[in-house]
């Protein structure tokens, strides 16, 4: 069996040359490889083609790297978390190339595998498909998408075997599992390094076949940024959002696997008993989340795809990123809750770009508006000047067309179907005039 090289942080940051197309795993902070960056951070390394979900937090990780103006090129898919990628971007600083998040992970996953590249139905009918090749497969438009390949990648992983093959920890496996596929420099940064035989085959996610160089560096707390802590990474919780999330919870059976978008859908977990028999997805890979923990951090728990740590239900289960869009596009998912910033009575959704703002974070949002059996959208009925979130047409950079099939507010209860727009229920406390005065887009009162 083949012994892996083992390197300090240093000597393999030293690996990587000026120039270089990088690949770097993790979701936040969950996954990346931190002290591998940080020791690049100390190099003169320059120019460099980033691939990654995001970059970082602030001064922590791949933000350490765009800091030093060490990142020529950004390629991913949500760079908004960070508030100084988002100014990079707007004063030319950085080029960069946005994906959808199930997009990018496949095209890893395809440059991995030797394939040129594929075509997904996700992004068609949006700004991203733009000058892309388009073809009509069973009835709905495909974009193509070439595979993705690095000159080198830096990965995260829990464990390592002197050979090289890789264990990770919950929901560490993200993107890091399709990135050690496609590269032709592999170093995995771990927490531990234990002799080759130690590890069951069975246990084992990556091949050490995939690997090149092994860095033995313990995660800390403060390199998980934002996710180190559960009771930080809550969001605002009030009764106009939680009386939307519980009308939301209505409309879930026994057996639906859902998958929650970020802000009001996020709170439908914590409302979610085991008896109900409903299972959460989340897209950087899991199946089974529980609510939040009381307290702890990434260290402690799985993180959800707004990186707040969340607990693990009896038969969960955690897979990689490729996986997870895969039971997206697949249409494994029976219900995707998210929210919007429009939706027109065309059914059209809104939910990523607002108007002199960077296109910079559409995330999963495309895969799962296409890809999910029934989309319901939860959002406040009106933006902050007041003005209606439901309008005749979407004047906002689109998601996916036509893929809306259930709008809760704070106001009512809106369904969509080939003839447009109806109002289903009114909530407790709102009168029809109301809602009329309030939402700009044409609907039809059902009987």
């Amino acid at each position: 069996m083949k012994q892996v090289p083992q390197l300090s942080a240093e000597a393999a940051a030293a690996l990587v040359k000026t120039g270089a197309v990088m690949m770097v795993g993790g979701f936040g902070m969950t996954g990346a490889p931190a002290h591998l960056l940080h020791a690049l951070a100390e190099t003169d390394t320059r120019d460099l083609t980033y691939i990654a979900n995001n970059i970082g937090e602030p001064g922590l990780g791949g933000g350490r790297l765009l800091r030093n103006g060490q990142i020529k090129k950004a390629i991913g898919s949500y760079f908004t978390s960070n508030r100084e990628v988002v100014e990079a971007a707007l004063s030319g600083a950085i080029e960069y190339e946005l994906l959808p998040q199930g997009s990018m992970a496949e095209a890893i996953r395809a440059g991995g595998a030797g394939i040129g590249g594929f075509y997904t139905p996700t992004a068609a009918g949006t700004r991203l498909a733009k000058g892309a090749e388009t073809r009509l497969i069973n009835g709905r438009p495909h974009l193509f998408l070439p595979g993705l390949r690095a000159d080198v990648a830096l990965i995260r992983a829990r464990r390592a075997d002197a050979a090289g093959n890789l264990v990770y920890r919950m929901t560490e496996q993200n993107f890091n599992k399709a990135m050690a596929t496609a590269a032709d420099l592999v170093i995995a940064e771990v927490d531990e390094i234990v002799p080759v035989g130690a590890l069951d085959p069975n246990h084992i996610h990556t091949p050490g076949i995939y690997v090149d160089v092994l860095v033995e560096a313990e995660t800390t707390l403060e390199e998980l940024g934002s996710s180190a802590d559960a009771r930080a990474a809550r969001g605002p919780v009030d009764a106009q959002r939680m009386g939307i999330a519980r009308r939301a919870l209505a409309e879930l059976k026994a057996g639906d696997v859902v998958n929650l978008g970020i802000g009001i859908p996020t709170l439908v977990a914590d409302l979610i008993k085991p008896e109900q028999g409903i299972i959460l997805h989340t897209e950087n890979g899991m199946l089974g989340v529980g609510p939040a923990p009381e307290a702890g951090g990434a260290l402690d728990y799985p993180v959800n795809a707004g990186k707040a740590p969340v607990t693990a239900l009896p038969g969960s289960s955690y897979f990689d990123s490729a996986d997870s869009f895969a039971m997206i596009r697949g249409g494994h998912i029976d219900v995707a809750i998210m929210g919007a910033l429009q939706v027109d009575e065309r059914g059209n959704l809104a939910n990523w770009a607002l108007p002199g703002r960077p296109l910079l974070g559409v995330g999963g949002a495309m895969d799962l508006a296409s890809g999910a059996r029934r989309l319901i959208i939860t959002m406040t009925h009106c933006n902050r000047d007041g003005g209606s979130k439901l309008v005749r047409q979407c004047s906002l950079p689109l998601t996916a067309p036509s893929a809306v099939d259930l709008v809760i507010t704070e106001l009512a209860v809106f369904a969509f179907d080939s003839e447009g727009m109806s109002l289903v229920e009114l909530m407790p406390g709102v009168g029809l005039d109301e809602v009329r005065a309030k939402t700009g887009a044409r609907f039809r009162v059902a009987r």
